[in-house]
This record gives C-alpha cells, structure tokens and sequence, in this order.
C-alpha cells in the first residue's frame, strides 16, 4: 500500500485575521491552496513537470465548509486524500485543524475547522484543453487513493423562500 501523503502545516498569520477577530473566509482558501501545492510536488506535478510539459492541474470545482474559528498564531495542520483520478481529472479533499504545536500532528479524534473538497483537471496551458496524466502520475494518484470522509460529495442546502 502506498503512505498517505504527508501532512501540511502553516501557522495563522496577523494579517489573515479579519474584523471579527478570526482568520477571514479567504486565508482558508489560501491555505487549502498551499496545502494543494504541497500534494502536487509529492504527486509528480511539480515546478520541473510544469515547465517541461506545460501541463498543470486547475482547479474547476471546489466546495469549503468552515465549521469553527481560527485565531491569530493558531498551528494548523491540514490532511490530504485523493478520493479518485481518471485520466484528466483528480479529486481530493483538504481537511485543516488546529493543533498545540508548530508541525503536530492532529489527535485521532480531532474534529477539523475547515474541510474543503475540489476536482481538478489537468490542463495543457500551451493547448488551453484538458489532457490526460502521463501513466506514472495517474497511477501515482491512483495508488493514494482513499476512501471519501463521510461529509464529502454534499452540495449546499437550498435555503426555502419565505413567503
């Protein structure tokens, strides 16, 4: 079986806490990006392949839960799972928490402040299409692949109209 990826970490910034004293819907994202960056040089789809081929994966769907506020200087910690690849696109999930230390782990039973959720497709820039994974990364992808955390695959509740 194939390790996991390793996990992510950042700590709170002064300047991503917003006017109600916590970090701002933006710095989430922010940091879920850093977090896809990392998952893309350990899968193969790093600077070096970017420039070689011209090839990247963009991001075309994404779904953020924030479930509990982050203060600022806070230690996150975020987990990455690829629920699934084919032979243009990726899907995987962030999952960010806060923990006592800079680089520590979360508890087993730790539950997360933000979750995110995104499909990717991976794009020739120079042909302005998508393409597929050269085999090695597809079946990189493929090997890491785990099964989908129960909050993944929902879509935003409608909200009824008041009459």
């Amino acid at each position: 079986m194939t390790e996991p990826l390793p996990l992510f970490h950042r700590t709170v910034r002064p300047e991503w806490i917003d006017y109600n004293g916590h970090m701002s819907e933006a710095f989430y994202v922010l940091v879920f990006g850093y977090a896809t960056d990392a998952m893309m040089i350990e899968t193969g789809l790093h600077a070096g392949y970017r420039e070689s081929t011209g090839c990247s994966l963009y991001t075309v769907e994404a779904h953020v839960r924030y479930l509990d506020d982050v203060a600022e200087g806070s230690h996150l910690t975020l987990r990455t799972r690829i629920l699934g690849a084919d032979a243009k696109k990726a899907r995987f999930t962030h999952e960010m928490y806060v923990v006592e230390a800079e680089g520590a782990e979360p508890a087993p039973d730790a539950t997360p402040v933000a979750t995110t959720e995104l499909l990717a497709l991976h794009v020739d820039r120079n042909a302005g299409r998508a393409t597929p994974f050269p085999d090695g990364i597809r079946d990189h992808l493929t090997a890491l692949t785990e099964p989908a955390p129960e909050w993944a695959g929902r879509s935003i509740a409608g909200v009824p109209r008041v009459a």
